[in-house]
């Protein structure tokens, strides 16, 4: 392409190919570990943003672009937004039924150490599956504000596909069998159904074989325990990429 030649010159294939490398940039921060990214390799999340940035081009308003002081920057960043939103609705599409309001997710990545990220992690995980499907877990970030365009882009309803719940449920297990005792594992997998059917606390009760008049109260406190054990004891390392 011709040095020095402005951005409204370009054909609407010279302007793609163009930001192309931004692409690639943006997907490469995307980590590809399964319980991050699904079955997504770099190659799939590279392909989702092109399809994004193809879109993103399609939309420009040159009108309102001949008022912006720096084209070029006004540019990377439309097409940033597209690109990172498409990625990240496809990689929710492909793990688990976990949605946690981009902003804190970024302070979690900043801060991988804080141990705030594991209680985020549980707490979301087990309520998201409590919630049957629901997607929207803003309400355990009780006392944020939410910015106007913050409060606009949560109102706007999610059309995407079911997640991958199966994929979420194993790394959960996996995680649970490092940290927990038998009992603690099963009252967990049970009353949640992450390979199962979902069991109340009478039914585990009885097929834990634990006994006494209010044997259903005692299976509530383990499943509390239990979950306490994980925030405590889990390495904020080991679920950073899944946030």
């Amino acid at each position: 392409m011709p040095e020095g030649k402005f951005f409204d010159e370009y054909t609407r294939n010279e302007l793609i190919v163009k930001f192309m490398p931004l692409v690639e940039n943006l997907g490469r921060k995307f980590s590809t570990a399964q319980q991050a990214s699904g079955v997504l390799s770099i190659n799939d999340i590279i392909q989702i943003g092109n399809e994004a940035l193809v879109r993103a081009v399609d939309k420009l308003n040159w009108e309102m672009l001949s008022t912006s002081e720096d084209i070029e920057k006004t540019l990377k960043s439309f097409f940033s937004k597209r690109i990172k939103g498409a990625i990240r609705r496809r990689i929710d599409m492909m793990r688990g039924d976990m949605r946690i309001p981009e902003h804190k997710i970024n302070e979690f990545r900043k801060d991988p150490e804080n141990k705030e990220t594991a209680a985020i992690f549980f707490n979301a995980m087990f309520s998201s599956i409590d919630s049957q499907g629901s997607s929207d877990l803003s309400d355990l970030f009780g006392g944020y504000n939410l910015s106007g365009d913050e409060r606009w882009s949560e109102s706007i309803p999610d059309c995407s596909k079911v997640y991958n719940v199966d994929l979420m449920n194993s790394y959960l297990l996996s995680i649970m069998k490092q940290y927990l005792e038998k009992t603690e594992y099963e009252v967990l997998r049970l009353s949640y159904g992450l390979d199962c059917e979902k069991h109340k606390a009478k039914e585990i009760a009885a097929e834990l074989n634990i006994k006494g008049t209010s044997s259903y109260v005692r299976v509530s406190e383990i499943k509390k325990q239990a979950i306490q054990k994980l925030i405590d004891n889990v390495d904020p390392s080991q679920v950073i990429d899944y946030l």
